[in-house]
């Protein structure tokens, strides 16, 4: 609740910025824009550094988090790739963008760690967090908590950057589902610039949007989970020590779990309608679940929420609804739209 401000702040800069270009002919990579609004906010909010990356700052860290995610995809497709020169270029990019991140991981908690020291007050945020569970692990090493740092770090804006880009990709060519998202935000939110947390409790419909493209798009397709012991599932044996993966976007796409599977419906999601149960989970399930699901929807929410309240948007010829894996899913051409503003609030 106590971060909806940077929330808003990061999410009104972006629509000034998209303001300018919304004048039905200018292309703009929402895809892009969106990366910018996330990495802020997640490195405002949990580690206290200001990037300005919406405010038209550059900085490495957008390329180096994906050459990182593409870099760890490749190597679960051909471990033996460090051996073939032809990838040793590509391999020495990977390596050089997990040092940059890693040496500012390790910058931060040393600045944090000196701070303690000197009796300073903290900021509640998740550097903090992660100082205090390694005091409380009796001193964790280094690398684990920067380990931690690089996790949150790149998990903590990707994989939101991601989900708002394929609902507002989706959104192009499902107008009925963009005109209710609309009447609702006009009648919860209306003209106000700051979408507040109460707001945001009343966005149901907006919810069901979300959990639907999370459905047919998870950035995260899938997890896995280690076999400590013997089991039967399904009439399957499966060994004790081993790990199982367990595929989300798979899942989501069958008729078996899903009536009519490639059809954009939110009302799947509707308050009433029958829960999932284990055949849905774009955050993981149980105890290992996603730390941080609460804090990505509560930004989409002001992104997207945003976005509809100002602006007409729709795809430029030749932008196509593929899929990209990279580590995590993303739209494979960008989302590059256009963008008119909307005339009023009633439409």
């Amino acid at each position: 609740m106590e971060m909806i401000g940077v929330f808003n702040e990061r999410a009104e800069q972006l629509m000034e910025q998209l303001a300018e270009k919304a004048d039905g002919k200018q292309q703009v990579s929402l895809h892009a824009a969106i990366n910018r609004v996330t990495l802020d906010v997640i490195t405002k909010v949990a580690f206290g550094l200001e990037l300005g990356l919406v405010e038209g700052n550059k900085t490495a860290f957008p390329n180096a988090i994906s050459l990182v995610l593409k870099g760890m995809i490749d190597y679960m497709k051909n471990p033996f790739m460090e051996y073939m020169p032809k990838h040793w270029s590509f391999i020495r990019q990977v390596q050089e963008s997990a040092d940059l991140l890693r040496k500012t991981g390790r910058k931060c908690i040393m600045q944090r760690k000196q701070a303690m020291l000197n009796g300073e007050e903290l900021p509640k945020d998740i550097l903090t967090k992660i100082l205090q569970c390694a005091e409380q692990e009796n001193g964790l090493d280094d690398e684990i908590m920067l380990d931690n740092f690089i996790t949150f770090f790149i998990a903590g804006q990707e994989t939101t950057a991601n989900q708002l880009s394929f609902t507002v990709m989706e959104l192009t060519r499902q107008p009925e589902i963009t005109r209710r998202l609309r009447v609702e935000l006009d009648e919860v939110i209306g003209f106000k610039r700051d979408i507040s947390f109460d707001d945001i409790a009343n966005l149901t419909y907006m919810t069901q949007v979300l959990k639907e493209s999370l459905r047919i798009y998870p950035p995260a397709p899938g997890t896995s989970r280690y076999i400590k012991d013997d089991d039967v599932i399904e009439g399957i044996r499966i060994p004790g020590g081993v790990s199982v993966n367990l595929n989300t976007y798979i899942m989501g796409r069958m008729d078996k779990f899903f009536p009519d599977p490639f059809k954009f419906d939110p009302e799947r999601f509707h308050p009433s309608a029958p829960k999932p149960y284990y055949c849905y989970f774009p955050f993981a399930l149980g105890p290992r679940s996603c730390l941080g699901q609460v804090f990505s929807q509560l930004e989409a929410k002001v992104v997207l929420g945003k976005l509809l309240q100002r602006f007409e948007f729709e795809l430029v010829p030749g932008q196509s609804y593929d899929i990209m894996d990279t580590g995590t899913l993303r739209p494979r051409d960008g989302v590059v739209c256009t963008l008119r503003p909307r005339e009023t609030a009633s439409q």
